[in-house]
């Protein structure tokens, strides 16, 4: 077990190292979201008024997009300097792979909700940070699956003609039930009256559907990337 830690941490060091010399996937995918955000907020917030309710749903729009861009171009650059390859062929377990890439990414995700969750909260008036640590609670589990299934599907595109148009078509059926529970779990957080049960259920659900396909990906990835 302390093998298997430690090449997920080799794995997600090396991820973070290169990242924060070149910052190319961090700029690119909090760009996208903001400009994402930029443009809801246009549409949405008439006469220094926002849309009751939008601004959870255009928060989950934004990481979900900037979250596809993100996996997208983690796998392209891992295939053009051929390190995918050689993790595969290294004597490591490829599970440990997997959650060394999946947390590198969700890393990524969450700092860049940390940037875009001020600029919802000023566009949209929207009082996130009232329960902090439910909203922290949220933003994790609904990343984390989100991620999960993301990274599993990246890595198995990695070698696809296609991957850039594969990997969304593939992956928002499957993560459609992360983000509602993640965008109603939101709601409660700026609706007038926090209705504690509510966030919970909504919080079980996406903390139940991490365990789920973060099992399944350890279980099948190996025998997706072998294949």
């Amino acid at each position: 077990m302390s093998r298997f830690f430690r090449v997920a941490w080799i794995v997600l060091r090396k991820d973070l190292t290169v990242e924060m010399r070149s910052l190319e996937i961090f700029s690119t995918s909090l760009f996208f979201a903001v400009s994402v955000v930029l443009f809801f907020a246009v549409a949405f917030v008439q006469e220094g008024r926002a849309l009751d309710g939008a601004a959870a749903g255009i928060l989950w729009i934004a990481v979900a997009f900037a979250g596809t861009l993100a996996l997208g171009r983690t796998f392209e650059r891992e295939r053009q300097a051929e390190t995918l390859r050689a993790l595969l062929l290294a004597p490591a377990d490829r599970p440990a792979i997997y959650v060394g890439k999946l947390l590198g990414i969700i890393a990524l995700l969450l700092v860049t909700e940390v940037v875009l969750l001020p600029l919802i909260a000023y566009l949209f008036q929207a009082g996130f940070f009232s329960h902090l640590l439910w909203l922290a609670a949220i933003l994790l589990a609904g990343t984390v699956g989100y991620c999960a299934v993301g990274t599993l599907f990246a890595a198995m595109l990695v070698r696809a003609r296609s991957r850039d148009v594969l990997l969304p078509i593939l992956l928002y059926p499957i993560a459609i039930p992360v983000i509602i529970a993640g965008v109603r779990a939101t709601a409660t957080l700026v609706a007038p009256e926090f209705d504690v049960a509510l966030a919970r259920f909504w919080l079980s659900l996406m903390a139940a559907y991490d365990v789920v396909f973060v099992t399944l990906a350890l279980w099948s990835f190996e025998p997706l990337m072998t294949d």
